[in-house]
Parts: C-alpha cells; structure tokens; sequence
C-alpha cells in the first residue's frame, strides 16, 4: 500500500483528501502544521506528500526544501505563476491550484507516484545477495544490513554499477573521487580489503577478486 502524507491545516480540506485517497486504497498521514509535519517525516517515509502552503508554524515554503526523496505535490490557493514556478523549481513535483477537482488530483498524484517507482528501481544496485540503495545509502546482503565508510561505499557503489568489467585502479580513484576525497593509491589496498571482509562476514562469500595487474571486479561465482 502506498502512504500519502496530507500536510494541511483546513480540517475540511484534509478530511475530504483523506476519504477519497483511502477509498482509491492509499494509506493516509496528517499533519496540520510545517513543524507537526517535519515531526511525522522524522519517523516515516510516505510514498508522496500533499503540501500546502499556508500552514501555522513552519510555511510550506520552508517546509518544501526539508522533504528529501519524496514526491511533493503543492495543492495551493496561491495562483501567482511566478510562485509556481518557484516552488517547482525548488523542488516540487507539481502544482494544483485550489479548488481542485479530485479525479484530477488522483491522476497527478498517479502519475508521480509511477515516475518515482521508476526512478527508485534505478536507485537500486544488485549484485547476487547484494543490494545497494543509493537513495537510503544502505547496503544488503541478504536480509543483514552492513555498516560502511564512505569510501568503502563508493567503492561498492562503482564495482556494482560496472559488475561485468574489471576497474583499473586508476579508474577506481578517479571515478570515486567525487563521493570521497580520502582514499589515496596508497590506501586504496586497505579499503579494499576492509571492504571485502565486511561483505564476507554477511554471508561467508568473497565477492571482490583483485585481477592482477590491473584491478578489481566483483566475483561472478
């Protein structure tokens, strides 16, 4: 079931938001207020947040910038264009200007709800047991979550990405700079090896092979 976050103070509003969502067969959140609704994400991760703008406390405005990774419709009084075009290119998914017709609503909120089901299948990486969520920057093996640094991560990150071919050492420390400034060729080996170890003691598999010479991919068998 996907969870919609409704973060309006017009009871009205919300109630009537809230009935129809549950009947399409959405789970519902409320808020009624930017530091109410802060409160609720710090806990949770709805699949799309309905926003409005003129909240007590926090504004919509201020609370917008805080929602990382999740689709943000604003449903608005506000019909000045150049609000709209402010707010999405802050970062909103879209804009529904009240009053509103509700078919119409469900379909943006359809629609975004596809497109980031698409974008969060390419935010993951799999390799075997091994899943990488480069949006909730975790990783899996199996059913155990494992604690890496960040250069361990962007290791893990480009050898996955790239798992048919081998990655030059040189690739390897200039493809990951951009993630992490720490790793060096000198310790480049002992990242690796940490790396390898960590990834091991998940499920007893020794996923990276060094191809000597020249420098690493993941192991096939």
């Amino acid at each position: 079931m996907k969870n919609i976050l409704i973060i309006d103070d017009d009871m009205h509003i919300g109630n009537m938001l809230e009935e129809a969502l549950k009947k399409e067969g959405y789970g519902v959140l409320r808020a009624y207020s930017g530091t109410e609704a802060l409160y609720v994400l710090s806990g949770t991760k709805p699949d799309l947040v309905l926003l409005d703008l003129m909240l007590p406390g926090l504004e919509g405005e201020e609370v917008l910038p805080q929602i990382k990774g999740i689709p943000v419709i604003v449903v608005s009084a506000k019909t000045d264009m150049d609000d709209k075009v402010k707010l999405l290119l802050g970062g909103a998914a879209d804009y529904v200007t009240k009053p509103f017709h509700i078919k119409e609503l469900s379909a943006r909120i359809a629609v975004q709800l596809r497109n980031s089901k698409t974008t969060r299948a390419a935010s993951v990486l799999r390799f075997d047991e091994i899943t990488l969520d480069t949006e909730a920057y975790t990783v899996t093996v199996g059913t155990n979550e494992i604690r890496l640094t960040p250069t361990e991560y962007a290791i893990l990150k480009l050898l996955m990405g790239n798992s048919a071919q081998v990655i030059t050492k040189s690739q390897l420390l200039d493809r990951i700079s951009e993630d992490t400034p720490d790793c060096t060729e000198s310790s480049l080996k002992m990242h690796i090896s940490n790396l390898r170890k960590k990834l091991r003691e998940a499920n007893g598999r020794d996923y990276i092979e060094a191809v000597w010479g020249i420098g690493f991919k993941l192991r096939t068998e």
